[in-house]
């Protein structure tokens, strides 16, 4: 009898969470951050979060939730229901970084979640204190050498994408150097600024500010190319540290589970956004590059992970950085 009910249970539920499925979302539904507010993920959040509330018919509350260099927003979504009600702007760090970082994973990027699609990517920018005694990069590798001992990087947590870029840089320099994990970029911005730190490697979109107001110094862009937005910023190959790439990249990811109906939607709506002409503006104007077309979607950003996660192993390892 256990059993008839059980399956009765089952067959009806089927075309009901069919419907509910269909009618997504019925609801507010929620966008985890998994770094603090002001930080370079929570801007490019926000940013986007409106303009997907507005196709998506419902209200797109954007949640920070810090920690663990973006591991503890992400681990929520690993763990979350998977009824498209909750979803997470993983980067990077989330999804590249952390299996070789962890000893023991809070989560598996590849079968833990259902990938909805790449957003945008930006290069990471080397900036230090302003009273540092160097003007270019070649001065501050001097300055490196000379001082590594008493010196200190700031990032926005252990392993996250604040953290791995400067250890590019670390190394191609030969260097160690202390590292300072903060909860957030923001927080780390601002004891560079204060002198507290020497420096870090931040997101083009929150450093840029600082640069222009002169609270830090620009010294290399860790890209394959130049900004826009800071031109006369040599690239780190350009200014004598070849090899040094970081670019670093977000997307949008469900829990693993969701249902598909909901997973396309997404989908739409996510590319609808940042094909949005204001959205555009914006987040050029913040020195993002939105991913293309043929770049976007769950079929590209499920094979994308796996070959980051390849790709950051190395330099994770060669550094001896293991979270136990």
């Amino acid at each position: 009898m256990l059993a008839i009910a059980g399956l009765a249970l089952a067959v009806a539920g089927g075309p009901a969470a069919a419907q509910d499925a269909a009618a997504w979302p019925t609801r507010p539904v929620t966008l985890i951050v998994p770094f603090l507010a002001g930080g370079p993920i929570d801007v490019i959040a926000r940013v986007q979060a409106q303009k997907l509330g507005e196709i998506l018919g419902q209200t797109v509350v954007v949640e920070n939730v810090g920690g663990g260099g973006g591991a503890l927003g992400a681990q929520r979504i690993a763990r979350g229901a998977p009824d498209g009600y909750i979803f997470v702007m993983g980067n990077v760090g989330t999804h590249a970084y952390h299996p070789t970082l962890y000893a023991k994973p809070l989560y598996d990027p590849v079968a833990d979640f259902q990938p909805v699609g790449l957003t945008t990517e930006s290069p990471r920018l080397l900036v230090v204190r302003p009273t540092l005694p160097a003007d270019d990069l070649k001065g501050f590798v001097a300055f490196a050498k000379a001082n590594h001992a008493t010196m200190s990087f700031g990032s926005g947590g252990l392993g996250s994408a604040t953290h791995i870029p400067c250890l590019l840089v670390n190394q191609a320099m030969g260097v160690t150097v202390t590292h300072v994990p903060y909860r957030g970029a923001a927080p780390a911005m601002q004891d560079v600024i204060g002198g507290r730190t020497d420096y870090m490697c931040d997101s083009i979109q929150t450093a840029v500010p600082q640069v222009t107001q002169k609270n830090v110094k620009a010294l290399a862009v860790l890209s394959g190319t130049r900004s826009p937005l800071l031109p006369e910023v040599p690239t780190a190959t350009e200014a004598g540290l070849p090899g040094v790439e970081a670019d670093a990249w977000n997307a949008i990811f469900l829990p693993k589970g969701t249902p598909e109906p909901i997973v396309k939607k997404l989908v739409a709506a996510v590319n609808q956004t940042l094909d949005d002409p204001t959205v555009r503006k914006r987040l050029d104007e913040l020195g993002l590059s939105i991913v293309p077309p043929e770049r976007r979607g769950p079929d590209y950003l499920a094979k994308y992970v796996k070959s980051e996660i390849d790709r950051w192993a190395p330099a994770i390892k060669a550094a001896g950085l293991k979270v136990e």
